[in-house]
């Protein structure tokens, strides 16, 4: 073999190793490898920026585990470390949207900004160094995600059972139903595309609910117990209201969701049945007026909670945004976390408007037998709350 050849041989040996070392990466190790690179480069400028700045929000809280603290010192867990917790254990496989680019945590920094602030998508997109169809992208998977806990997080009461229909206390008064919750809606607006029609707030909505478009807002159907946790949660768009008579039929059809001597109390307009009292409509004796008060209590609780999902989460003050199962995601993702932040003991306080639960002025749907439990609970009341026996 003479020169000529030898070095032709050894430069294709070469060639065949320099190939060999730089062939081109598979779609998942590319993937795997940018997420790493940019997530590192990325976190630490996020970091030093939103350090930086003053933030209207309790959610930076979200680095503080990224500060030098002393070991010996117990850290509680923050709001983004316990609902990125949540994400990660909830068993749903599938890879958050724009992750390529923001890292959990700071996924759901992005995300909780975009529920609990009046901000826009263009300052996020700024603030995080993303482009604003990615913040889109990124806060939508974060909603998808979340709704995945609805099931483990917005649980049908079951064990422990709030006090009778009176929080007086006499031996006559184990006649008296226990309650379960108090039932009730609340609209939430939807800011439609150009030329489909809008809304300008939420007291305007309601106010005008009669004469507004059908789908230009979200019909919120909620059950809370004592402590404002939201115990059952139905979302439909404006023309789809079904005022209580969805979750009255499942009750029937499964009575175990009702324990003995238990019931629901809603407002006028909802369906009147064995297990769920309304007040008296178009009565006023003395009667029925004590019931009615008693009914007043519950509702006053149902009306703090949904003046508090409305503080702490701004956005469902006016939801821009123009798909249904999208606006339908936000709504449950606040619901959801509504209930996340009170196991934290974080209560937001909101003041209660005209807007925040709404009912029908005329009566709702009458069945006998809760025709019957009505007026027997209400001759209950009578006899043991306005005789001075209590």
């Amino acid at each position: 073999m003479d020169v000529d050849e030898c070095v032709l041989s050894a430069g294709r040996a070469v060639l065949d190793m320099v190939e060999q070392e730089w062939q081109p990466l598979s779609p998942g190790e590319l993937e795997q490898r940018l997420d790493q690179a940019v997530e590192e480069t990325l976190e630490a400028e996020l970091v030093a920026n939103l350090r930086a700045q003053p933030s209207p929000t309790v959610y930076v809280q979200l680095l503080q585990h990224q500060a030098n603290v002393s070991p010996q010192v117990p850290q509680s867990p923050t709001d983004g470390e316990v609902i990125a917790d949540l994400l990660q254990t909830s068993g749903a496989r599938a890879r958050m949207a724009g992750r390529a680019r923001l890292s959990l945590s700071n996924t759901v920094l992005l995300s909780i900004s975009l529920l609990t602030e009046r901000v826009s998508y263009r300052s996020l997109s700024h603030r995080f160094h993303l482009e604003k169809g990615n913040v889109h992208r990124i806060f939508f998977s974060f909603c998808q995600r979340v709704n995945t806990l609805e099931e483990k997080l917005i649980k049908w009461p079951a064990g422990r059972l709030i006090p009778r229909l009176s929080d007086q206390c006499w031996e006559e008064q184990r006649a008296l139903p226990r309650v379960l919750g108090a039932l009730g809606r609340t609209l939430i607006p939807i800011r439609l595309p150009a030329g489909k029609g809008g809304v300008e707030s939420a007291a305007c909505e309601v106010k005008r609910m009669k004469k507004a478009r059908p789908g230009s807002w979200l019909d919120l159907e909620l059950l809370c117990d004592r402590d404002g946790r939201l115990r059952h949660c139905r979302i439909s768009n404006g023309s789809d209201v079904d005022g209580g008579r969805t979750l009255r039929d499942k009750l029937g059809q499964h009575p175990e969701l009702m324990p003995p001597g238990c019931c629901l109390v809603a407002r006028a307009g909802y369906p009147l049945s064995a297990h769920i009292l309304t007040p008296y409509s178009g009565r006023d004796g003395a009667k029925e007026k004590l019931f009615n008060r008693t009914l007043e209590e519950h509702f006053r609780v149902l009306d703090q909670t949904v003046a508090n999902l409305r503080a702490r989460f701004q956005r469902l003050r006016n939801l821009d945004v123009s798909s249904y199962d999208r606006a339908r995601a936000v709504v449950l993702t606040a619901c959801v976390l509504h209930n996340v932040f009170l196991d934290m003991g974080q209560v937001v306080e909101g003041e209660v408007g005209e807007e925040e639960t709404i009912g029908q002025e005329e009566g709702g749907e009458e069945d006998d037998e809760g025709v019957q439990r009505r007026e027997a609970v209400s001759d209950l009341l009578f006899k043991y709350l306005d005789s001075g026996t209590a």
